[in-house]
């Protein structure tokens, strides 16, 4: 899934797609896990048939027909709702081609989230996708097993069959199921900002933010909870802490929400952060 889309016609076409995609959450009838499954099958589709991917992002071409094309090609082979969501999409207007299929990608994470959160563990999740992001970080070979540029299909196997062996039993199937297709799939993305995308979504289903806190000495529970606050109250919004810890980071403390980083460093907000953990 990329975070970025092409422009102001594609953001807008993505945001409708969402929405479309929040309805079908909201209905107990809807297997989201399916829902997932059937969406990645069509990101694959779209990625590999680039004269298709053109042909349902033309603009010369009216929406209906576009509609009309993806039932022909996808109904019987994927769910319903799925050809309807498709549909849609396709029926909106994008900038490039590749955007569509960056949005559906996005779906089909979103979908599977929407399954960690009807079973409860959409903390646990997102969770996991942070701590799995940060040893791939910290172990070079791991992360060249992982980003590895081998034959398209026989790395993607292989890289997958490496994420099972690490998480199978080890973290939940969600989890497991979005850095398999990850790592089969990177699609021009490296694999920790495919693991920040990841978060990313988790966190938004809650409507939250994340923010990584990396602090030279661990905090207590106490801590966590009052940087928690300081941050919900700076930011405006409930902000979700993955922690971790460095003894060689500067001023004892670092944050980063999304590309805006507060270290220690820095005086004025930080200081009223320091002054919150130690108050």
């Amino acid at each position: 899934m990329s975070g970025a889309t092409g422009g102001t016609t594609s953001r807008e076409a993505r945001a409708a797609a969402r929405e479309r995609l929040n309805v079908l959450a909201d209905s107990t009838s809807v297997d989201p896990a399916a829902l997932a499954g059937d969406l990645a099958a069509v990101t694959g589709l779209l990625d590999r048939e680039v004269a298709l991917r053109r042909v349902l992002t033309d603009p010369s071409q009216t929406g209906e027909r576009k509609a009309e094309l993806v039932g022909r090609l996808l109904g019987g082979q994927v769910g319903g709702e799925t050809v309807d969501l498709v549909s849609g999409m396709v029926r909106s207007r994008w900038s490039s081609s590749r955007d569509l299929v960056d949005a559906v990608e996005e779906l089909a994470d979103s979908a599977d989230l929407v399954a960690a959160e009807r079973s409860g563990v959409l903390d646990q999740v997102e969770d996991e996708l942070f701590r799995f992001g940060r040893i791939v970080a910290a172990t070079p070979e791991l992360r060249s097993a992982l980003a590895g540029r081998q034959s398209a299909e026989a790395g993607g196997q292989a890289k997958a069959a490496l994420v099972r062996k690490l998480l199978g039993g080890r973290a939940q199937a969600i989890t497991e199921r979005l850095v398999v297709r990850l790592v089969e799939r990177p699609r021009g993305r490296s694999l920790e900002s495919g693991l920040e995308d990841l978060t990313r979504l988790a966190a938004e289903r809650r409507d939250r933010s994340i923010a990584v806190v990396v602090t030279a000495v661990p905090l207590t529970d106490q801590q966590r909870q009052r940087l928690g606050d300081a941050l919900a109250r700076l930011y405006g919004r409930q902000i979700r802490l993955n922690l971790d810890v460095d003894p060689e980071v500067l001023g004892g403390i670092s944050v980063r929400i999304g590309d805006e980083v507060i270290r220690g460093t820095v005086a004025g907000r930080l200081e009223e952060l320091n002054r919150r953990l130690a108050g």
